[in-house]
């Protein structure tokens, strides 16, 4: 790019680069008529602060030629569109200019954040990252083992997989610095179910080998997850987590621990050889079957070592609570010192000859090799039939991974991008389907908390806990040979209890906040969940919870405006006491969100109707908002029921106020034309004020200003006011006219 002082050498930076320079452009925002951006250091779009200084050069070199611009502004007065486009070299040789450089290597950083934080990453924080990577990984290796023989029915090698390949991926696409992302038992569970439900289908379909068949469903649901979860953050759809009520997702987990409880006591007191022949398939058949079994043909052993483990487990985690403040007490890895000494004392005393079922020798190989495509032909005979299953999974792990990563993210002082997070799971599951048989893998609260207080500060404690998870997948398993089976279902349990301690809090600030339609909610998605099966619970909810979300969005929030005595100002007159409206037959209301297609829906219903009921029915129907306004009208607000007695009169002119509407698509503007023609063929006075932009040109496209006329758009209220003031009188005077020569 040459440089001097010609004013030409300046034109490749246009109006949007020069806007960004702050103080040094201040002198010609008035001939630009340039947005001040406030800066104080000149940076180019989407350049870290950084990476500012060679810019800051460049423009001081061309400091005279901006002056020269300037004046040659002042002398002209307008700027062509063309003189400042910027200008692109072009040729086999020609370099792209610095900005563009430098902002494609921002996005590269935005979009793959490991490019960032792994050049700048200091070794102090290497301590507090490795510690955390250790202690987190001592944890999970025995609950990754335990998801997956006890809940998903696979062999233990597939959880171990499942929680270390999608967190190295995770560590390097994810936004949150403490999330760890590894198998869930709820996710566990419904791969469990799907592979329980098609084994059971048509056993005699399915080859001598079932292991196969399992290690093919839990494949093709894992990368259908993956696939789904990218999808979801490509097309920019994290706003997910906010449209799902948190309600649902407690009633979800509450029932999904219920039911891990009920499956894991069959272990636990060593009834599997019993239920393999009368296999119980509900959860309620489940509980039959502990209740009626449970005296005569439980394993004594078995179930003294299972609680006996349970109950250590539980006054460790109790020990760890009360003592936080000792840091060898809080990072005592409980789970694994009990797996560790469970397997030694199952091998001292040989329980396995006594009864006891034990873990076993367990392959590293899942299939004929390490890696294979998961789209094969194996697999692919069971896509259509786990495909609801992975959609479940996709919402459910997503919403715990978000209020996960939103949680250590607002801890501490930094923020997450819901979509990359989208991103970077499915990323993770893809690429974790590669190898045959492995879970789902989501973020947890539990382990990203623990994360968090033991000194993870990076995803660097993420890279080490998969690391150590997979050495211990290739070195550890031999040594768990004699690890008795009872014990991975007593510390799934000691999950269960986690998943339960949060339920009290909710239920309480629900019926605290009298949130009744939550309560409902949850309740429901609980009793689905445990009658018939978690995915009928979840669906049925998530549906439920969509609706609501629609039925909400298709009322737009609407109040009536008030004048504060003595002033110019109105407020809406719910709010605020004081106001009063001061004009008889003047209704002024302000519509406080967006318009758009929601509001239509109601309308298509109440046409169906009419449709049906006859032409009579037909000619009354009148949009879902201008219902609304009927009753603002006649009772002041929209909450009365439409039999009660009105205590207002029809109003003769109404002020619409829309300072909040930002935009309105077509068919809200469709909808709008027919409200101001149904008003306007009453005789009813409109006028619009505040209105923006946006909204006044989809007006002018749809014909409401030509059938309003031009005078009906007003500033503001106060202006729309001396409007129906100055027509009432005029109104008035010409009665006075009419009646004089009578008198």
């Amino acid at each position: 790019m040459a440089q001097g002082s010609d004013a030409s050498t300046l034109r490749p930076y246009n109006t949007r680069t020069l806007s960004r320079y702050g103080s040094a452009t201040s002198s010609i925002r008035g001939t630009y008529s340039l947005p001040g951006s406030g800066a104080m250091t000149p940076r180019t779009p989407g350049i870290p602060a950084d990476e500012d200084g060679e810019h800051t050069a460049l423009l001081g070199e061309h400091s005279r030629g901006l002056s020269e611009i300037e004046e040659g502004e002042t002398q002209s007065q307008k700027v062509t569109d063309e003189e400042v486009q910027p200008h692109i070299p072009k040729g086999p040789g020609a370099r792209p200019p610095l900005w563009r450089r430098k902002s494609a290597w921002a996005k590269v950083r935005y979009y793959i954040p490991s490019t960032a934080w792994i050049p700048q990453y200091s070794l102090s924080l290497f301590a507090g990252d490795f510690l955390a990577g250790i202690t987190v990984a001592s944890m999970l290796i025995p609950q990754s083992v335990s998801y997956a023989s006890s809940l998903a029915k696979l062999s233990p090698v597939t959880g171990l997989f499942s929680a270390a390949i999608p967190g190295i991926v995770y560590a390097l696409l994810g936004t949150s610095r403490q999330l760890n992302v590894a198998p869930e038992a709820a996710l566990s569970l419904l791969v469990g179910q799907a592979v329980d439900e098609i084994m059971h289908s048509d056993p005699h379909t399915h080859p001598v080998d079932p292991n196969a068949i399992s290690l093919a469903i839990s494949t093709i649901i894992t990368f259908q997850v993956g696939l789904i979860s990218f999808l979801l953050g490509l097309f920019r759809l994290g706003f997910l987590d906010v449209v799902l009520s948190r309600a649902l997702l407690r009633g979800f987990v509450t029932a999904v621990a219920v039911v891990i409880m009920i499956e894991q006591l069959i272990p636990m007191l060593g009834l599997t050889n019993l239920e393999h022949v009368l296999q119980p398939k509900s959860t309620l058949d489940k509980l039959f079957f502990l209740v009626e079994n449970v005296f005569t043909h439980a394993h004594r052993l078995t179930a003294l070592i299972s609680f006996g483990a349970l109950a250590v487990l539980v006054g460790m985690r109790t020990l760890k609570r009360a003592g936080k403040r000792y840091w060898f007490i809080y990072r005592l890895p409980e789970v694994f010192i009990v797996v560790v000494v469970s397997t030694l004392l199952s091998d001292e005393f040989d329980w396995d000859q006594d009864g006891v079922e034990i873990l076993g020798s367990v392959p590293i190989n899942t299939g004929s090799s390490f890696l294979q495509f998961p789209l094969r032909k194996v697999t692919m005979r069971f896509l259509r039939r786990t495909t609801s299953t992975a959609v479940l999974i996709s919402v459910v792990g997503f919403l715990d991974s978000i209020v996960a990563a939103k949680q250590n993210a607002g801890r501490f002082g930094y923020s997450i991008s819901p979509n990359r997070e989208l991103v970077a799971l499915g990323a993770g599951n893809i690429v974790g389907s590669f190898v045959p048989g492995t879970l789902p893998a989501y973020g947890s609260i539990t382990r990203s908390k623990l994360n968090g207080d033991l000194g993870g500060r990076t995803q660097m404690a993420s890279l080490v806990c998969s690391t150590i998870v997979l050495l211990a997948t290739f070195f550890l398993l031999p040594w768990l040979y004699y690890l008795p089976k009872c014990v991975l279902a007593s510390i799934i349990c000691l999950i269960v209890f986690s998943l339960l301690g949060e339920l009290p809090h909710d239920a309480i600030f629900y019926w605290r906040m009298k949130a009744w339609i939550d309560l409902a909610l949850m309740t429901l998605t609980f009793v689905l969940t445990i009658i018939w099966n978690v995915e009928i619970g979840i669906a049925v909810s998530v549906v439920i919870s969509l609706l609501l979300v629609v039925r909400r969005s298709s009322r737009p929030r609407m109040t009536i405006l008030g004048r504060i005595p003595g002033t110019e100002r109105w407020k809406p007159i719910d709010e605020n006491p004081e106001a009063e409206e001061d004009a008889q037959g003047v209704l002024i209301v302000r519509i406080r969100e967006n318009l758009d297609f929601a509001l239509t829906v109601a309308h298509d219903r109440k046409h169906r109707t009419a449709e049906r009921t006859g032409a009579d029915a037909a000619h009354d129907v009148r949009p879902p908002h201008a219902e609304r306004l009927r009753r603002l009208e006649l009772y002041g607000h929209d909450k009365h029921h439409p039999a009660d007695e009105p205590h207002r009169h029809d109003a003769n002119v109404l002020v619409f106020h829309l300072a909040d509407v930002d935009t309105i698509d077509a068919s809200a503007v469709q909808i709008f034309y027919e409200l101001v023609e149904t008003y306007k063929n009453r005789g009813v006075g409109l006028y619009i004020t505040h209105l923006k932009p946006g909204p006044l040109l989809s007006f002018e496209k749809a014909g409401i200003v030509s059938l309003l006329g031009e005078d009906a758009f007003c500033k503001d209220v106060a202006s729309a006011m001396a409007r129906v003031e100055a027509s009432m009188r005029e109104r008035q005077s010409s009665a006075a006219q009419e009646w004089s020569p009578s008198a």
